[in-house]
């Protein structure tokens, strides 16, 4: 398991925009299954929406780009790098994410080739699909 101070130390993201609170398990070049604990303390919840608190949907593609970026970082060869965004392919939202959710997010590294690669990209709560995307990264 890598707390956020560890997490901290393989990928350049900070608060309030490190959206992972803990990694689970991963496997450099290969996988990382995080969570992100949602709370009514986040910023975004002010204006989406007051009525009803829905965590934007292109930030939980951003948690689980994180959470591929702790796979794709901790090897060895890209320590103290950044992986940048490529494209986003096949996103689907399937339900909402609310305060009090914890957020499973997990990203398979399908293929890399040099500096860019793909991420398989599954985001749950309660074992139910939210978000599912591919997710295409440069290591810059």
């Amino acid at each position: 398991m890598l707390t956020v101070k560890e997490i901290e130390q393989i990928i350049p993201h900070r608060h309030p925009f490190l959206l992972i609170d803990y990694v689970e398990d991963f496997k450099p070049g290969e996988y990382a299954t995080g969570y992100k604990c949602v709370t009514f303390r986040e910023d975004f919840f002010k204006g989406h929406f007051p009525e009803e608190p829905v965590m934007p949907g292109v930030l939980i593609i951003e948690a689980l780009a994180q959470v591929g970026a702790v796979a794709i970082l901790s090897q060895e060869e890209h320590k103290g790098k950044i992986a940048f965004f490529g494209g986003i392919n096949k996103c689907k939202f399937r339900g909402k994410v609310s305060p009090g959710d914890k957020l499973k997010l997990e990203t398979k590294i399908i293929k890399q080739k040099g500096p860019v690669g793909v991420g398989e990209a599954v985001a749950s709560v309660d074992g139910k699909v939210v978000a599912s995307a591919e997710l295409t990264f440069m290591i810059g």
